[in-house]
């Protein structure tokens, strides 16, 4: 019964919230919880909702990962973003057999202290700005291949004097054939707005996205391939005309700017990432992926440099897995990505042999 509940109450909420269908960029707020500090999935292009491994971290995006094996796991991430910016997720999971696998954590973005001024330059003082999110996840694993899960987010923002206050939810499923090796992974994450807006009156939504995904991994070799539909609630709309970039083509006729196109491939690749892993074992990997929506956002008109394009590896030494991840985004500036798991269990066994 308390399973039903928690269920039913995730998809009354995905029901019943305004339609965001319709969003766009810029028009959402809490942009913050697009951003993945987890070193891996930040490896992997930004989202990796497919990675069936035991790694409470991929939960955050996928809560239908949650699993038994992930029982008392710990986790520490933080992302150097650029200014002194800084983010992070600390979280913590717990089994209950025939019920499920909980997690549990905040996320968080810290701007730092700015300058405040009067009109005319003169500085009056500092104020901060900040972000968080305290998320409750749940997924059950309903047969030797389907897993369910869904998660509760309460986001709470602070910019200098002004406050929001937010409620977002994500529903997940994932297929998995161990025999086969492939994943299938459905996720549609952040439905919600604010319930308190920083200005009376003007609530805005949370940034939706509604995902699709597939992993393959191959017997005889030890690559694990990964494709990630992005944001199918706007399918064919990330792109937009920018009839005032530089550099777009004149006609001889009339002198007008020809409006810049985009045909149905261009289209499609907006929506995709695409990753890779090398599976050394079970304590070892290293992983390479593409995201053609960030590199031709963030790249320069002559020079793409690293955009779009990301990497990192992982390991296990002693009792905890590191894990390191690096996210180009333009010439020179990249995002460094660091994250810790503990299992008590691991502890736990090591006080029962000591004192025997």
């Amino acid at each position: 019964m308390f399973v039903n509940k928690i269920l039913y109450f995730i998809l009354s909420w995905c029901l019943t919230a305004p339609v965001v269908l319709a969003q766009v960029a810029g028009t959402s707020t809490y942009q913050f919880l697009s951003l993945q500090p987890n070193a891996r999935i930040a490896a992997m292009g930004g989202t990796a909702i497919t990675l069936d491994d035991n790694d409470m971290n991929l939960a955050l995006q996928n809560p239908s990962m949650l699993k038994a094996e992930m029982n008392n796991q710990i986790t520490y991430n933080h992302v150097f973003l650029f200014q002194n910016i800084g983010a992070g997720y600390v979280g913590f999971t717990k089994h209950m057999d025939s019920i499920g696998t909980f997690s549990m954590g905040i996320q968080y973005i810290g701007y730092g202290d700015f300058k405040r001024t009067l009109a005319n330059g003169e500085e009056i003082g500092t104020f901060s700005a900040g972000e968080y999110a305290a998320n409750i996840g749940y997924g059950k694993k309903l047969s030797d291949y389907l897993s369910i899960g869904g998660q509760v987010k309460l986001i709470y923002s602070s910019l200098a004097e002004f406050a929001s206050v937010g409620i977002a939810t994500d529903v997940a499923a994932t297929y998995h054939n161990n025999d086969k090796l492939f994943t299938a992974a459905a996720v549609i994450s952040n439905v919600g707005r604010q319930i308190r807006a920083y200005n009376n009156g003007n609530n805005e939504n949370s940034p939706f996205n509604a995902q699709l995904a597939f992993s393959k991994k191959f017997k005889h070799n030890p690559f694990r391939f990964t494709i990630v539909a992005n944001h199918l609630e706007k399918a064919g709309k990330l792109l937009y005309a920018n009839n005032e970039k530089p550099g777009l083509k004149k006609s001889l006729e009339t002198g007008d700017i020809i409006p810049e196109t985009y045909n149905i491939g261009e289209k499609t690749l907006a929506h995709l990432t695409f990753g890779s892993e090398i599976l050394l074992g079970k304590t070892f990997y290293i992983a390479l992926a593409y995201n053609h929506f960030k590199r031709r956002e963030m790249r320069l008109e002559d020079l793409g440099g690293f955009a779009g394009f990301s990497w990192g590896f992982g390991f296990k030494v002693s009792k905890m897995q590191v894990a390191y991840g690096n996210t180009g985004y333009y010439i020179g500036q990249c995002t460094n990505h660091f994250s810790f798991i503990f299992n008590l269990n691991d502890f736990k066994k090591k006080k029962r042999n000591t004192a025997s």
